[in-house]
């Protein structure tokens, strides 16, 4: 094969092809990325909104693939990203690459399996166990089979099995009622429709592409469960890299409560000895009845009585797993629909004895701040307004999980807007598991032949800021309210809605607030429509999708919520000049997983404020105030009620983070810039 034309080339003929300008910050990215590839090191890229960081990371991604035959494995956070890649970005980039790199470039998506139609669940009669407060509930019943009709009318029309493609969505119970997880899975060489399987032929076109779109939660499991779950690949980018930890410990993070535990013993029903089920209902009463004497609190100690109940959960369990399927035997026996309700039960079985195993063992290590796990007893609201109670377990920490699952088996490209905390890639890098490297960045002037980092550990990496391309200066303006007094615990005070009042009077609308709870957002927004002229819609009144298309059509309009509009609004243009923060967003000081995390620093010597809870709050800062310039033509205004940015000790460490607006504390300053935008809006 003729040697194919460099990265650089490739990228000017892409952004022809697609009609963009050549930008600074995304060829310095390009030819970074390409460079981490053929250097084998991994690579941080901090790349502003609007740098362009897709086409920086898809166009070496590409190369490489075509030139090694290899696949590249990108990740991604959230759902749009993977449809903007999809569907948008790598059909352009393909089609203009083609003749460059002599073939057309093959692409795929891929998801966890539970994400597709399974066509033996449909066709059986194998249905998911309704939930306890369902047997009950008629309204409810109802509900979840007209979706599981619509289901089964939208089964015979899809091509893909995707759930994403299904609109409008359903429940995640009605969902459930037509796709298996991969432990539920029969098996292709078994399953009765395993030739026509979506999951299967989504696999079998990955392992065919040159890039494999997927998420962070996938990945993770491909990491954890040493299964092979994506195709072979040598290269791993990452983008929304700032989430990737919270993605990893959930996949990570497991439950267990007594109406999951009956449910398994349901499913085994009529397929083990009546008292065996007996026993397994049994173990879900008791566990049942010692939680409910327990009041909810991270598990530092385990309470007295609960080793004994957690291993009568355990043996009962394990009784019911032999004789479902013996070890070493398999589940595929009998007919499809009766090899289906075993292997179902066995994977359910299965959930319930590991996770009591895993309890049982977390307390091993004595040292809470050196133990595996965080244990803690949650209590969530369920219908008739009782609390239902779950022990929930999650890893102190995944950095050495990504370290050797991750790091150790290929190259990894991280991205996002927002990567250093404090003006350093440091407090990212080591959640996930790389060492401290600060003096170890690529310099952009010579990002093709970058230096060597130091080589710290055995994980080499670099990390590159190729900046924005907004002049965040003479584009927006930090607005840090120092004459609000602090927040309290006692709601919105109310001199903040005073503030707000006058900033979206002044803003004449335009307004996204982010708040650090929906109970601030929906007293804000009850308060201020009897105070303001123009409309306020609140997250909850409909869907997020709905509410953030209603807020960009009309310029006038405020929008407020919280956190998933921290992270997920682009709106550029005038529908958008002024946003809003309540308050600096610390985690919740009961957070039991976070201030395990934050103990666990400090016992080694550590800041655990700085490195947990200041962390948390500045990615989350960044993201927000991040909404505000989405275009290279956006103006306004970050406006923070927090005085505590200003006059805590830790204010300039937050402030470190977020982009170079021009700052004041002056409000008769901001408000009349914003008069100004209005009135040439």
């Amino acid at each position: 094969m003729p040697e194919l034309p460099p990265v650089s080339d490739l990228l000017a003929t892409a952004v022809r092809a697609l009609g963009g300008k050549e930008r600074t910050g995304q060829v310095t990215m390009a030819a970074a990325v390409d460079h981490a590839i053929d250097t084998k090191e991994h690579l941080a890229v901090q790349a502003g909104t609007g740098t362009g960081k897709s086409l920086a990371y898809l166009v070496p991604s590409l190369r490489h693939a075509v030139r090694t035959g290899r696949t590249v494995v990108v990740s991604t956070a959230t759902i749009a990203l993977q449809r903007q890649l999809v569907d948008r970005d790598l059909p352009r980039l393909s089609e203009a690459l083609a003749t460059p790199l002599g073939r057309m470039p093959k692409y795929a998506i891929l998801k966890g399996r539970n994400n597709y139609l399974c066509l033996n669940k449909i066709n059986s009669a194998v249905p998911d166990e309704p939930a306890e407060a369902e047997l009950f509930d008629a309204f409810a019943i109802s509900r979840l089979g007209r979706e599981v009709q619509r289901l089964n009318e939208w089964a015979s029309d899809t091509e893909t099995g995707d759930r994403d493609e299904l609109a409008p969505g359903v429940s995640d119970r009605a969902w459930r009622q037509v796709s298996v997880s991969s432990r539920e899975c029969l098996g292709k060489s078994r399953c009765p429709f395993g030739q026509d399987c979506y999951a299967e032929k989504a696999r079998t076109e990955s392992a065919q592409a040159d890039v494999v779109v997927t998420n962070h939660a996938l990945l993770a499991i491909d990491a954890i469960s040493g299964i092979q779950v994506l195709p072979e690949h040598d290269v791993v980018v990452i983008d929304e890299a700032h989430e990737l930890v919270d993605r990893v410990t959930g996949v990570a993070t497991a439950d267990l409560a007594a109406p999951a535990i009956s449910a398994a013993a349901r499913r085994c029903a009529k397929l083990i000895d009546e008292r065996e089920v007996d026993r397994l209902e049994g173990a879900a009463e008791a566990w049942h009845e010692l939680l409910d004497g327990l009041p909810p609190a991270r598990w530092d100690v385990m309470p007295s009585g609960v080793a004994e109940v957690l291993a009568l959960v355990r043996d009962a369990a394990w009784n019911a797993r032999t004789e479902l399927a013996p070890p070493g035997s398999s589940t595929n026996q009998g007919d499809p629909d009766t090899a289906a309700a075993r292997t179902m039960a066995v994977a359910a079985i299965d959930e319930i004895h590991d996770t009591a195993v895993r309890a049982l063992t977390a307390f091993e290590q004595a040292d809470p701040a050196a133990r595996r796990d965080v244990l803690w007893l949650a209590a969530e609201d369920a219908r008739g307004g009782v609390p239902r109670k779950t022990l929930r377990m999650a890893p102190l920490s995944v950095g050495g999980l990504l370290r050797a699952r991750l790091f150790g088996t290929a190259t990894v490209v991280l991205t996002s807007a927002t990567l250093q905390i404090g003006g350093s890639f440091d407090g990212l890098a080591v959640t996930w598991g790389l060492p401290a490297q600060s003096s170890a960045r690529v310099d952009p002037a010579t990002a093709n032949g970058a230096e060597a980092p130091s080589d710290e550990g055995t994980v080499r990496w670099s990390s590159l800021d190729v900046g924005s391309p907004f002049d965040h200066a003479k584009s927006g303006i930090l607005y840090v309210a120092e004459h609000l007094p602090p927040p309290g615990r006692d709601g919105l005070p109310s001199s903040y809605v005073d503030e707000i009042e006058r900033l979206i009077d002044a803003a004449g609308g335009r307004t996204l607030g982010l708040f650090s709870s929906m109970r601030a957002a929906r007293a804000a927004a009850d308060l201020l429509r009897d105070r303001v002229r123009t409309p306020i819609l609140c997250q909850g009144e409909d869907s997020t999708g709905a509410l953030v298309r209603k807020f960009a059509d009309d310029p006038e309009t405020s929008l407020f919520g919280t956190l998933s509009l921290w992270q997920g609004v682009d709106v550029p243009g005038p529908s958008l000049s002024l946003v809003i923060l309540d308050r600096i967003p610390f985690p919740r000081p009961d957070d039991p997983l976070l201030t395990a995390r934050q103990r666990a620093v400090e016992s080694r010597g550590g800041n655990g404020f700085l490195t947990v809870a200041a962390n948390h709050a500045a990615l989350l800062l960044a993201q927000g105030t991040g909404r505000l310039l989405r275009s290279v033509d956006d103006r306004g205004v970050v406006a923070i009620l927090d005085s505590r940015l200003a006059t805590a000790r830790y204010g300039g460490y937050l402030r470190a983070t977020l982009p170079p607006y021009w700052e004041t504390a002056d409000p008769e300053v901001v408000v009349k810039a914003l008069r100004r935008l209005t009135a040439e809006a």
